[in-house]
């Protein structure tokens, strides 16, 4: 019996214990549980979703920023597509596992990306026409501030690009353009508008004076490409206050045909359609082609100084000026 009642005793002590708090403790224990409810409910109205942002938009297309790594993903995906599969360039194990194609560049570079945004039927959700945006053409673009904190230029691994960086610098200042690419259905003049759009819209946004960086003919072998190297060579060379050239163990002739031999027209139709893009806006090449075999291509250095774009092109593009492309926007 008294161990029954020392028991019982006990269990009403605990149950005293743990019961809801009465009376002036009561009240105090709900006024400090209404604050932190207030204070948590404040804290997250000022949370923000980072939005990417939008350069420009015809129809379901739009040029932008990517705004998060999953983004990154989505043009590391679309350049492997195109550079690995659709062409010549020949994965390592870890990037033919994961079908992306990355280097250290991408953690420190801004990515351009063209964007499909069009209602696309996909598994369960084919009735109901969600919206996934799909990246379908890319830009990696690395400004000098940046590469001179981190990795330094891309392509001075194949040109000696330094020395002309060093000499414009108190003046110019360099973006660095790469890893360009469009999906195979989307190579339009809607879609490469759009990224040139985006391009120059990113280059008076940063105040760039000078785009620079590699561009590429298909294949390893100059000598199938000797009419439109020897053009660029003759026509297109940078003259000497913005010339580099590439490093000594890699350089390649690109003077293949001599000037008076080369049929213009041939040549032209012969040139990479970025190449080609370039030259009319009014840039220079390097002194020299580079082989990379691993992406499968002959390399040119292209070198275009914003102040010797053909004024021609602001009245499409918009004036180095002006901030916003004149491509529509949503507010």
């Amino acid at each position: 019996m008294k161990q029954g009642r020392g028991l019982t005793g006990r269990l009403k002590r605990i149950a005293k214990l743990s019961a809801p708090p009465s009376g002036l403790l009561a009240n105090r224990a709900l006024e400090l549980r209404n604050l932190n409810e207030r204070a948590r409910v404040k804290a997250f109205s000022f949370v923000r979703v980072p939005q990417p942002k939008v350069y420009g938009a015809i129809g379901d297309l739009e040029v932008r920023m990517a705004g998060n790594r999953a983004d990154i993903l989505q043009a590391q995906r679309l350049r492997y597509e195109v550079f690995y599969e659709e062409l010549s360039a020949k994965p390592n194990p870890v990037a033919s596992m994961r079908r992306l194609d990355q280097d250290s560049y991408d953690a420190v570079c801004d990515h351009l990306l063209v964007v499909d945004t069009s209602p696309e039927p996909h598994g369960r959700e084919r009735w109901a026409h969600r919206r996934r945006p799909r990246v379908v053409g890319t830009y990696r673009l690395l400004r000098q501030e940046i590469a001179e904190r981190t990795l330094g230029f891309y392509s001075q691994a194949e040109y000696d690009i330094a020395p002309l960086v060093r000499a414009k610098s108190p003046h110019y200042r360099f973006v660095e353009l790469g890893r360009s690419c469009v999906l195979k259905p989307y190579r339009s003049k809607r879609s490469v508008e759009l990224l040139w759009h985006g391009l120059w819209t990113y280059v008076r946004e940063h105040k760039v004076d000078v785009m620079i960086g590699c561009a590429s003919f298909e294949g390893t072998d100059p000598a199938a490409h000797a009419m439109a190297l020897s053009y660029l060579h003759h026509y297109a060379m940078a003259p000497v206050d913005w010339r580099c050239t590439a490093h000594a163990p890699l350089h390649q002739k690109m003077d293949l045909i001599e000037k008076d031999k080369i049929d213009l027209k041939q040549a032209l139709k012969a040139m990479p359609p970025l190449i080609k893009g370039y030259l009319r806006l009014g840039a220079f090449v390097g002194d020299g082609a580079v082989i990379d075999r691993q992406f499968g291509t002959t390399d040119v250095l292209v070198i275009l100084p914003v102040e010797k774009i053909d004024p021609r092109y602001f009245e499409h593009f918009g004036a180095p000026s002006e901030l916003r492309s004149r491509i529509a926007v949503g507010d």
